[in-house]
């Protein structure tokens, strides 16, 4: 399948895995782009640009298809090395960066002279227009119903996509919710170019996360995620657990004073925890509501292999034949 995000990185594939936290190590993002997708290494989940660019290598082992690696730009009290972590990417000839948080732009100028396609993550089309004038390359449009940050918008896909593709000139990817071929027909329809799948992606034999973490998303439904944060406008949806029943409680207790200290123990640095050692309580961990729509552990070639030919089952038969 031909589109305008195989083009643009030269994959065979529409579907990115996104930069997932403990997930995007060298083993997912190799396994993904060998199955024809586009993997990606979290940067940030390396402690150092040293490390990322150790891992850079040993992807570069795994794999000779390309693959990028993720930069999420925190909020103001984290200043990660960033130029540093950038000048590792370019050392360890990665070609295609996945921003996310806050604006790339001041890192633009260095990432467009080395040559590297900077794809951003948006919630809103606001700030995927503002992407595109700062000259990304192509838009991640992450809908209400992602994994991780969904913006304070809350507009679901179905509305998000085709305003997307009003507004937009470059390509777009649909994110969030994303985790079959269904889907992607579907977000092709609705303008998009591709998908970001990031929960589907951890419930696959090579997800680099503790055998509990893939349970509990087989184990889970469209209901059992819920949003936290919300008060501190850095709303984050997780799956449901007891560290993210304390959340809510102090969240309903506190109301609008609550301030990020008063949560601290339970979303700080607990990633470790729960994705290497399976301890599901630690604390609250990114899922989003596609875990509805995963019910088995497949390889990611297996998994990339059914989405597409789902996809184009969809396209040839049951959509051609509503044409007249």
């Amino acid at each position: 399948m031909k589109t305008r995000i195989t083009e643009l990185f030269g994959i065979e594939h529409p579907i990115i895995q996104g930069g997932m936290h403990y997930v995007g190590f060298a083993e997912m993002a190799a396994a993904v782009s060998n199955a024809g997708g586009l993997g990606i290494i979290t940067g940030l989940t390396q402690p150092t640009p040293e490390d990322l660019a150790n891992e850079i290598a040993r992807c570069h082992e795994m794999t000779d298809k390309p693959f990028g690696v993720n930069l999420t730009f925190l909020p103001g009290f984290a200043n990660p090395p960033y130029a540093e972590y950038i000048e590792a990417i370019i050392a360890g000839n990665v070609r295609i960066v996945e921003t996310a948080g806050r604006s790339p732009e001041q890192y633009m100028e260095a990432m467009k002279q080395a040559g590297i396609k900077v794809i951003h993550k948006c919630t809103s089309v606001r700030h995927a227009l503002k992407a595109e004038r700062i000259g990304c390359d192509a838009i991640s449009v992450d809908g209400f119903e992602c994994g991780g940050h969904p913006g304070e918008d809350d507009i679901p896909n179905m509305i998000l996509l085709p305003r997307a593709a009003e507004e937009l000139t470059v390509p777009f990817v649909a994110s969030g919710g994303m985790g079959n071929g269904k889907q992607l027909v579907a977000a092709l329809a609705l303008g998009a170019d591709g998908i970001n799948m990031g929960t589907r992606f951890i419930a696959t034999e090579e997800a680099p996360v503790h055998q509990n973490v893939k349970d509990a998303l087989v184990a889970a439904s469209e209901l059992d995620t819920t949003l936290i944060m919300r008060p501190l406008r850095n709303t984050e949806r997780v799956l449901k657990n007891e560290a993210v029943e304390r959340i809510v409680a102090k969240e309903k207790e506190l109301g609008d004073d609550i301030k990020i200290n008063d949560i601290m123990d339970e979303v700080a640095g607990v990633y470790p925890k729960i994705m290497s050692e399976g301890t599901m309580d630690a604390g609250a961990w990114s899922c989003g509501m596609v875990a509805g729509l995963i019910h088995d552990v497949p390889s990611c070639q297996d998994l990339v292999d059914q989405i597409m030919g789902e996809a184009n089952d969809i396209i040839k038969a049951r959509l051609s034949a509503f044409a007249s």
